[in-house]
């Protein structure tokens, strides 16, 4: 940071014709990088410089001693504030923990229930539940209170703790847009039989039930210091070297490959290659400017909820294991993790792609970071689809001025597929493009735009019944779109022990359904049926993006709107991009008034997705408002969009044979089309799946892609009209 001297270079009077305390200015005087790294360096030695120092720095920086004397006042500043900062998370931290408890303890005297009689183990007395609230929020209250005493003892001043928690406001809204446990969509009634499914939440972290969490010896410790290592050496010359010729350009887009033959030459066939011909081998490079600093992107990329974050639709699931080194204080150099991540793409088709891997982060120079991944083996059961190792990958950030950074990315992959890849899949993924190097870095960007854009205030081009967002509104607002995405893109691929069940195979598409409970704060209690489907398009991306993007269009491919059209009511942007956006919708001649609908809709080079759920009136003005909105429950649906793959060259020789319910080699470049629906059937502890729940998933998927090809003017065939 550029801190300026107070005195000492001020320039001549400078009158303006108005008052005297504006007819004076003063000329700043910017210092040079070696006056600033001199400074520092004292800095770290000692913050309160005696007379003399100051005059020996004055001499040898060529500077007033005011200044050297204002610059150090200034830095003390800075330091005391970013102290002031972070004492402040660590309270927001604690009263966010109190008020999860408080929510957790009220369904808990909700819910409990006496194992021997079936009835509820307490009285039914309110008075009871609320002394009982009372006490354990005054023992919290006091454990917070005590956290406060000695971070303002720190800080020199009193801690303004966060307001008390508001009372939790039960929606009248029901997501299933009925009353009743058999939903309509459009006349057609849905009723199911439910089975207990596996316990899910909107953001799953869960792990395989065998991966080691602690018990790892210094020898492994070692062991994995080594391999670290050694994969940082060989990702930095991936990154930063092309001599001999590593990396080509197979076409005009920015991304690169790797040249294996240049490869298996430079690094001997490093980390244990598969020696088998059913082995392929994807890796990639790109680079771009992201707007975040690198620090923050470190801090981001080394914890895996943030991870999680970044990456909503690529990392389904992530965990940190063990955190093997803790590296310096400040930067993350020298942090060493072992973690698990399941990586998806955004289609029921596609079954993740499971690895268990070290991070390592190093700081290469000032504003310089390399973060490695290196798949390590550690004791679990393989993925029953596929064997994913991953070879040396990672990225280099280099600070830019103004925050921004440069990224530079790195995928490379050996893959052992044990089954057949979905034919609408197998050119996309055997390409690169559906793990590759450029749709990491496109989503980073975007998303970082998307953060960008929650501190930018004024924004939103529409108000709702004449209440403009404040810049707490508009975070509120987009924090509770985030979340409905990240529900959203987790529904895709669920935990562990869940899997799709394909209820119908059609000529052009078939339907996948599965079935699990929820219990999580933020989404409807009870059992929800996901169902999605995967259709090929013969139009691009972009084209099928703008469609659903358009509110004008909702009414052709909607077919529980029952046809009537929406307005939007309020718009917030969230990216360069004029389709990122978060949109509120009200529909006209709709029985229910009250009901809106929020969406929110993201494009980048790798795909886009068309995100939404329905919401009450009074959630919504919540969330305006600025209000925690962590407690409103959502149940999204929507669209994702991705090209096929056809145009990115190096597919897998038949995946382009003609095929009645996929694209043919005389077909043009298209779209893979995934519609998923989540539906809140009920609350039953036991049931299971009948025909008549089958037979209305399957027109419910079958009735949307039918009036979403109508409007696409796209024949059943797989042909333009």
């Amino acid at each position: 940071m550029d801190f300026r001297g107070g005195g000492g270079s001020s320039g001549g009077d400078h009158h303006d014709g108005g008052s005297d305390s504006h007819r004076r200015r003063k000329r700043y005087h910017r210092h040079t990088a070696h006056q600033i790294q001199s400074l520092e360096a004292m800095f770290k030695e000692c913050q309160h410089p005696d007379e003399k120092t100051r005059n020996q720095l004055s001499r040898e920086l060529n500077l007033n001693p005011r200044q050297i004397k204002f610059w150090f006042q200034n830095r003390r500043t800075q330091m005391k504030a970013q102290h002031e900062r972070s004492d402040n998370c660590v309270l927001r931290s604690e009263n966010d923990k109190i008020r999860c408890e408080n929510i957790a303890m009220r369904q808990a005297l909700e819910n409990t229930i006496c194992p021997s009689c079936g009835t509820t183990s307490i009285s039914d007395d309110p008075y009871f539940d609320e002394q009982k609230l009372r006490i354990e929020n005054a023992h919290l209250k006091e454990e917070l209170d005590r956290i406060s005493g000695i971070a303002s003892k720190y800080i020199g001043r009193p801690i303004q703790q966060l307001p008390p928690l508001q009372p939790i406001h039960v929606s009248s809204l029901d997501l299933s847009m009925s009353s009743n446990n058999n939903h309509n969509f459009g006349g057609t009634s849905l009723g199911l039989d439910l089975i207990h499914g596996n316990n899910s939440s909107g953001l799953m972290t869960n792990l395989p039930l065998n991966v080691p969490t602690a018990g790892i010896s210094d020898i492994d410790k070692s062991l994995m210091a080594d391999v670290a290592a050694n994969a940082m050496d060989e990702l930095i010359r991936l990154l930063q070297g092309n001599e001999p010729p590593l990396w080509t350009k197979p076409d005009a887009v920015g991304r690169e490959t790797l040249d294996l033959e240049s490869y298996e030459r430079l690094f001997r066939g490093s980390y244990g290659r598969l020696k088998n011909p059913n082995v392929r081998i994807e890796a990639s490079r790109d680079s771009g400017v992201v707007i975040m600093s690198g620090l923050a992107l470190v801090g981001m990329f080394m914890d895996s909820n943030k991870w999680m974050e970044l990456f909503p639709t690529i990392v389904s699931r992530a965990r940190t294991i063990e955190v093997i080194s803790s590296g310096m204080m400040g930067s993350h150099s020298g942090t060493l993790q072992l973690m698990y991540e399941e990586l998806q793409v955004l289609s029921a088709l596609v079954p993740t792609r499971q690895v268990y891997f070290l991070r390592f982060c190093q700081q290469i120079d000032q504003g310089t970071w390399a973060i490695v991944d290196v798949s390590y083996d550690v004791p679990h059961q393989e993925s029953p689809f596929s064997s994913a190792h991953k070879l040396p990958s990672g990225c280099l950030i280099q600070d830019m001025p103004n925050g921004y950074s440069k990224v530079t990315w790195v995928e490379h992959w050996e893959i052992e597929d044990k089954a057949p890849i979905h034919h609408l899949y197998r050119e996309l993924i055997q390409s690169g493009l559906a793990f590759g190097a450029e749709r990491w870095l496109s989503t980073l960007q975007r998303i970082c735009e998307r953060f960008a854009c929650s501190m930018v205030s004024g924004n939103s081009t529409r108000d709702l019944g004449g209440v403009i967002p404040s810049a707490e509104g508009k975070r509120s607002m987009i924090g509770l779109a985030q979340r409905m995405v990240n529900i959203f893109c987790s529904c895709i691929n669920p935990c562990n022990g869940q899997q799709w069940t394909t209820i119908s195979g059609q000529a052009e598409y078939e339907v996948r359904a599965a079935l699990h409970k929820s219990t999580d704060l933020g989404q409807p209690n009870g059992v929800i049926l996901s169902a999605a489907a995967t259709v090929w398009l013969p139009i691009a991306p972009q084209i099928v993006f703008n469609f659903f993007r358009d509110e004008r269009n909702r009414p052709q491919w909607d077919v529980m709107s029952n046809q009537n059209p929406v307005q939007e009511i309020a718009h917030i942007a969230n990216g360069s991009h004029p389709g990122n956006c978060i949109s509120v919708l009200r529909g006209f001649n709709s029985s229910q008034s009250n009901t809106l609908i929020l969406q929110e809709s993201c494009m980048d080079s790798s795909g886009s997705t068309v995100v939404y759920c329905p919401v009450d009136l009074q959630a919504v003005n919540i969330a305006m408002s600025g209000e925690d909105t962590s407690y409103i429950p959502i149940l999204p649906s929507g669209f994702t969009i991705s090209p096929d793959g056809r145009d990115a060259g190096g597919g897998g020789g038949d995946a382009a044979a003609s095929t009645s319910n996929g694209p043919s080699s005389a077909a043009a470049t298209g779209s893979l089309m995934t519609v998923v629906f989540q539906i809140l059937v009920s609350n039953l502890p036991n049931a299971r799946m009948t025909p008549e729940s089958v037979t209305t998933v399957n027109n419910l998927i079958g009735n949307t892609v039918r009036q979403i090809k109508a409007a696409l003017n796209v024949c059943s065939d797989d042909g333009r009209v």
